[in-house]
């Protein structure tokens, strides 16, 4: 154990006061070495804990450039720090002590205002070993304008100063409230100072803990725009980091706030208080394929064993299994996938471990006596078989719609905590015959072109966010605290909140019951002073019951214009703040509506300058708010840094996104910055964000759309994205080269990709799923001998027992068939509105081709996206293309045609 009997207040000095003064060091810090030097009246604010862990700091504040008049300030405060928290302090110029016997002695070596090249090659070399060693850095402001050609130095502090402004106040946004260095400062921390612009953005290479807000002051020369760290950490070359852009002025080091921060920040570098500085890192992270032989995957939820389930659009409910990492169905429902339905939504029951219950939205093909309609329907899954039998099927609740024509159907479900199910849906009207704008059609037979009624029909379940709790027998109770209490006339009791246009992703915040809906927009690409603003995509917290705009306001409650389709003459804009009145023919609820709600967050296409981290997409997803467990005994959950904060998902970018969220009710949003970007984007293999949920484990689980338009895109998949700086398992991963075909089918696996976060040996296996011996081989080769499915699968082992899993289904016996659209050509030629004449050939090798088994689905592509519409049959027929006027001329627009044939089978009976 150390010896920790030591003066209260210890300030080394490594050479003498004389050679000090012959240093150049101020006078003031000569005396700061004498007993009876003035400590700064608030250096001692940062009251000690008990039993702290003691440490030795060695404070370097050697200047070959500018220097800062702080300097004997900032040693006098954090030798005052030593005193008040038992740890010694050692203040220097001399880099002589920059040798392994001279540096041996500390935990943590600060950088305070260091200028310019400080070090010379030999001892640059015995510093690298220092930290290779596991020693500890703190650099406080000017250290980043040090040793610029010192590569190592430069990843070692994180970024390398730019420039400055001159002194000013400033909000600092603080991202992270677990670190020990900002864990005491409020969401936003003002304070006066000089602002450093950095060379480069270090963030994803390091642990950002704080930004500044650079609307909040004047940046000047360099600004560095929305992403502008401040204070960071990182695990760093076998040693700690830790920096901050404070501490210029001399009223810095008087500060109890600026203090503690820096207190936390040279315990944590020092390794005596633990500090997660990886939390945000990409690299900390492991995106882990569950299941990429999917087509149209919708949602998904995890049960609390770990068993996911998702949902195919085409009906099918896909189960995989956690242990061995194999996918199965679990039923198949007749559904009809025109205009955007289809099986889109999943969730469990709260107590699904005991009844086994999973509620889905889907589109039935046989809509009985209730007519063409959208269905929450409860099911029993019987997990001994793995299965759902449609028998057990308790309809909950029935949306009525059109399906003319399309599109918005919406389908998300959440649970909250109090049993309640928030279901999310769509507007159901055509959006693309009214230029971009609101769909307002009031003329005749046009009702399928007025979204007033639905989002704006306090009489219809479209267009709505609603909420009910569902009964043990099947049925469901209204709860209180909805918009309209039960017997309300031309009301329905189930609307929590009204108004949406296509709120395709929601979430719920555990913490305060908040429901936070991404809505999508129009199309316009400008806006248009007769119709409206430009195509805007909203995010929303509703905290409350209320209207939140659509179709009469967006975004900051900008107001459409009241257009009539018949004359082509515009009336007045619509009355946002007072509200709107809904004089539809259409409309069969009240015509005075509330006030509007402005959003949270809205931006289009283009980047709105009010939130400029995101851009602009015009594709917003919802997600879950994570809600950290220390008491959860999880390797993979991640840290404790995400607590409270919003996940996001742009799904034109590729790219998610956190939102910080303060406040009593959790609706000030602080900050927004992108997420693990090397690993949620285009650029890494991840296409586009469809669904994503934290699951029991405290992993994200997500479901990526994969890169085509209208879905069966072979890169979509079921991913979990585990954080892997606790005790990592091994990540396998398998492939083969060919995975159906003739018996005997000789096949060549592959183990390439599986490997260990940690860098531990690895053991694998391989079985191949016919009942013959497994194989140790790395990349074996197997022959098939009989007609079957398969299911060969790869188990690495580390030394730890801990095992990785993946899978390869292999068919023998059957040929997978060949599709290609004979006509129309790619890239060909059409009117909007035109008929066009459609041409399928399929080559199946070893079967008939049954022409009633083609399907053709259509859609309308709208750069990387699509909305889909018509599902056809056979080899050959047309295809009607839609009207379009959603768009304006600059957009990139198109028809998509996608074809599909499955087979009988073959000799394996698999299709």
């Amino acid at each position: 154990m150390r010896n920790v009997q030591r003066e209260r207040r210890v300030l080394r000095s490594v050479v003498a006061a004389a050679t000090a003064t012959a240093l150049g060091v101020p006078a003031a810090l000569v005396a700061a070495a004498g007993p009876a030097a003035a400590a700064p009246a608030t250096a001692q604010a940062a009251a000690p804990a008990a039993a702290e862990e003691t440490f030795d700091a060695l404070v370097f504040s050697k200047t070959a450039g500018f220097r800062h008049g702080s300097i004997p300030v900032g040693i006098e405060a954090i030798t005052q720090l030593g005193a008040a928290h038992d740890f010694t302090v050692t203040a220097t110029e001399d880099a002589s002590v920059f040798s392994d016997e001279g540096l041996a002695g500390y935990e943590v070596v600060v950088f305070l205002s260091t200028t310019g090249d400080v070090l010379d090659a030999g001892q640059q070399e015995a510093f690298e070993r220092y930290i290779q060693g596991g020693g500890g850095y703190a650099g406080i402001h000017a250290a980043s304008d040090t040793e610029y050609d010192w590569p190592w130095y430069g990843d070692l502090v994180g970024a390398y100063f730019s420039s400055h402004p001159q002194n000013q106040d400033a909000t600092i946004k603080v991202e992270d409230h677990d670190h020990v260095s900002t864990a005491h400062l409020p969401q936003r921390w003002d304070r006066h100072d000089e602002w450093y612009n950095f060379r480069t953005n270090p963030r994803d290479q390091v642990h950002v803990l704080a930004s500044l807000d650079e609307t909040s002051y004047s940046a000047g020369t360099g600004a560095m725009g929305a992403e502008h760290p401040i204070a960071w950490c990182q695990d760093y070359d076998g040693g700690r980091s830790w920096y901050t852009g404070g501490g210029h002025t001399d009223a810095s080091y008087a500060e109890p706030e600026f203090l503690e921060h820096l207190l936390g920040g040279l315990r944590t570098a020092a390794g005596v208080v633990d500090s997660d500085c990886a939390a945000t890192q990409s690299d900390s992270y492991e995106m882990v394929p569950l299941d990429e032989d999917t087509a149209n995957p919708m949602m998904l939820d995890v049960a609390p064993d770990g068993t996911v389930f998702y949902v195919e659009r085409d009906g099918r409910v896909q189960v995989i299994d956690p242990g061995t990492n194999t996918t199965s169905t679990a039923v198949t429902l007749s559904v009809t996938q025109s205009n955007e339905d289809g099986l889109t939504g999943v969730v469990l029951d709260p107590d699904f471990a005991t009844n086994g219950w999973i509620y889905l939205f889907w589109s039935p093909e046989d809509v009985g006596d209730d007519g063409p309609h959208n269905r929450v329907s409860r099911f029993d899954y019987d997990a001994a078989a793995g299965t759902i039998d449609p028998a057990t099927e308790e309809t909950v609740l029935v949306i009525p719609t059109q399906r003319q024509t399309c599109c918005h159907a919406g389908g998300d479900m959440v649970f909250d905590g109090d049993g309640n199910l928030y279901v999310a849906t769509g507007d159901n009207t055509n959006p693309f015959e009214s230029q971009g704008y609101a769909p307002l059609d009031e003329r005749a037979g046009r009702a399928n072109y007025d979204s007033q009624r639905t989002s704006a029909n306090s009489n219809d379940l479209r267009g709505k966010v609603l909420r009910i709790t569902p009964q043990d027998d099947g049925s469901y109770t209204v709860p209180e605290g909805n918009m309209f209490a039960p017997g309300t006339a031309d009301t329905l009791p189930e609307i929590y909140a009204m108004g949406f246009r296509n709120p395709f992703r929601i979430g719920v915040d555990p913490a305060t019951g908040n429901v936070l809906v991404a809505d999508y927009g129009p199309d316009a690409g400008s806006a248009s002073p007769t119709r409206g603003p430009a195509g805007t995509v909203e995010w929303n917290v509703v905290s409350e019951p209320g209207f939140y705009g659509w179709p009469y306001c967006t975004g900051a409650n900008n107001a459409y214009v009241d257009y009539d389709f018949a004359t082509g003459q515009s009336g007045a804009a619509f009355d946002c703040a007072g509200g709107p009145v809904n004089d539809s023919p259409n409309n069969t609820g009240i015509s005075q509506l509330p006030a509007a709600v402005e959003a949270e967050v809205w931006y289009g296409y283009g980047t709105n300058p009010l939130f400029p981290e995101i851009g602009g997409g015009g594709a917003p997803m919802g997600g879950p708010v994570y809600s950290y467990d220390p008491e959860l005994e999880s390797d993979v959950k991640w840290p404790a840094y995400w607590d409270g904060k919003a996940l996001f998902g742009e799904w034109n970018q590729g790219r998610m996104y956190s939102f910080q969220l303060a406040g009593e009710q959790r609706d000030d949003l602080v900050d927004i910055n992108r997420v693990l970007p090397g690993i949620f984007d285009p650029a890494t293999g991840f296409d586009r964000p469809m669904d994503f949920d934290f699951g029991p484990d405290g992993a994200l689980y997500v479901v990526d759309w994969g890169s085509g338009f209208g879905g069966n895109n072979d890169s979509s998949g079921v991913y979990k994205v585990n954080y892997v700086k606790g005790d990592p398992a091994p990540i396998a991963q398998a492939s083969a080269d060919v995975t159906d075909g003739l018996a005997p089918l000789t096949v060549q696996f592959s183990s390439e990709g599986t490997r260990h976060p940690a860098g531990e040996p690895l053991t694998l296996q391989w079985t191949f799923g016919d009942g013959s011996e497994p194989t140790t081989e790395a990349h074996p080769t197997h022959t098939y001998t009989e007609n079957g499915r398969y299911t060969a699968q790869l188990v690495a082992t580390d030394p730890a027992g801990q095992t990785g899993v993946a899978n390869v289904t292999v068919v023998v016996g059957n040929i997978a068939p060949e599709v290609s659209i004979s006509f129309p050509d790619n890239g060909g030629f059409f009117e909007w509105g035109d008929q066009v004449r459609y041409e399928i050939a399929v080559d199946d090798p070893d079967g008939e081709v049954t022409c009633a088994d083609v399907s053709l689905f259509t859609s309308l592509g709208h750069d990387s996206h699509a909305h889909p519409f018509d599902e056809l049959t056979g080899c050959e027929g047309v295809i009607q293309t839609a009207r379009d006027e959603g768009h304006g001329i600059e957009s990139n627009i198109f028809w998509v045609i996608e074809a599909f044939y499955t087979d009988d089978g073959g000799a394996a009976g698999a299709r």
